[in-house]
């Protein structure tokens, strides 16, 4: 049995879908990830004392940023009007973890937006912190949920 992807044609080529059929629902996702660091830059981020600012604060904005780029970033994703992007970035005892959700009225889901939030938002904790620390390791970025409602 050959599996049939969405994205490519009859002949293997990128496509990408036509959602204008189907209904506008309410869609949400949410995904996450984090960043091991060491305890000295975890120190560093908790006394506020990296030298290029509030790293959580700074990697929640580019978290959001990103999310609404996205179809700006991946190819074949339809750009949506989103509703709502929220991105917390959490200090642990190992590093710092990222939740984002995203949130559209549309044809078609947020996972890109919600995954792409989570990604941005590591990428940018690793670059105010790569002066600090060479050991960083960026990991675990899943989608957790994702729901549609009818409206």
């Amino acid at each position: 049995m050959q599996i049939k992807l969405s994205h490519t044609d009859d002949k293997g080529k990128a496509n990408m879908v036509d959602v204008g059929d189907k209904p506008i629902q309410k869609r949400t996702a949410i995904a996450s990830g984090n960043i091991k660091l060491s305890t000295e830059t975890i120190r560093l981020i908790r006394e506020n004392e990296m030298k290029k600012g509030d790293v959580l604060t700074v990697a929640e904005i580019a978290g959001i940023q990103a999310a609404k780029e996205t179809s700006r970033l991946i190819p074949l994703c339809h750009p949506l009007q989103l509703t709502k992007v929220e991105v917390k970035a959490t200090l642990t005892d190992k590093g710092v973890d990222v939740v984002a959700m995203a949130r559209c009225l549309g044809q078609t889901g947020v996972e890109m937006e919600a995954l792409t939030a989570v990604s941005v938002a590591l990428l940018t904790v690793y670059d105010m912190c790569k002066a600090v620390d060479k050991q960083m390791l960026i990991g675990n970025i899943s989608l957790l949920e994702k729901n549609k409602t009818d409206i």
